[in-house]
Formats: structure tokens, sequence, C-alpha cells
């Protein structure tokens, strides 16, 4: 049995590992469907380094045009921040691609780094596919008190956005 006075010793000794923590992870995950096929929705997304071409809030990208483990894009967006990112998986037969932030520009977008998962999955019948956006990442400032603009909402509520943003452009190309 462990005794109150070394207990209470234990805290005393050392407080400060016992209330300092860093920044934890965000999760964030929005999915669309779109009156297309899967093969349609896939050939419109596939291409890594083209999101331009479907996502409202990216004003240009470009890439070095490898859809496999390494391949990099930067994108320039709408406020003129730029992003670099590293494909880390990509699947044809899966209709699926992972990527991660390359090089962080919390001035672009609040978010220090991060994971994405992008799949094309059936709908309910062949006509409709889903589009899921999922990712894993850390706030702009991971410092313990982070300004207002860097924090973890600020963080959440960017990914999201950038999330249904990006799925409605598609959704509005497509279904032209």
């Amino acid at each position: 049995m462990i005794r109150l006075p070394y207990l209470l010793l234990s805290f005393l000794l050392f407080p400060v590992a016992s209330l300092a923590h860093g920044p934890t992870p965000q999760k964030a995950k929005e999915s669309i469907t779109i009156n297309a096929s899967v093969d349609t929705v896939w050939n419109a997304i596939k291409q890594f380094d083209a999101i331009a071409g479907w996502h409202p809030d990216v004003k240009a990208s470009s890439g070095d045009g490898k859809n496999a483990s390494d391949g990099i894009r930067t994108i320039t967006l709408q406020n003129d921040g730029q992003l670099v990112e590293s494909l880390d998986f990509y699947s044809d037969k899966d209709h699926e691609y992972n990527y991660r932030l390359k090089v962080e520009n919390v001035t672009a977008f609040p978010v220090g780094s991060y994971t994405t998962n992008l799949q094309v999955t059936a709908g309910s019948d062949a006509n409709t596919s889903v589009v899921t956006l999922k990712s894993r990442f850390y706030r702009g400032d991971s410092g313990n008190t982070p300004p207002e603009n860097l924090n973890d909402a600020a963080a959440v509520k960017a990914m999201n956005a950038f999330f249904k943003n990006g799925l409605m452009g598609l959704k509005q190309k497509l279904e032209k």
C-alpha cells in the first residue's frame, strides 16, 4: 500500500510533468456522394498534382507528375500561400491515396503537420460514388498557449472547410 506522504511527495517533486502537455492530434473527416461512377470520379482526382482542377480553394498546383510514394505537389491557395505535400501511398486499384504536409506554412494554413487520406468508393448504385477525405493533424502552434489563429479550433475549422470546399467543388465539376 502506498502511503499518503509518499504519494503527496511525488506530486510535489514532479508537478511540471503532471501538468505540462503539448498539442493533441486533431481529426477531420468529410464525405460527399457524387452522381457519377467510381471510375469517372477517380479519373478526375487521381492525378496527385492536379488538385487545382477541382478544388476551388486552390489557385494553382504543380508537381513532379508522380503518382507514387514520394510524389510531390505544391499548391497555391487562393490567399497566395503555398503548401508542399508529399505522396505516401497511391493505389489506382483501390481508388485511394495518402499524403502529408512536407513543408509547414502556418501563415497560409493554420496547421503544423497533417496526413490525409482520399478515397473513392461505390455509392448506393453503379452511378454514384462516395468521396471521403480524412486527416490527422496538429495545430499551427505547438506551444502550450497558442494564439487564437493557430490553436486547435482554428486548425479544425480550416481543415474541415478545406475538405468541404474541395468535395463540393468536385461534385459541382462532375455533376454539371
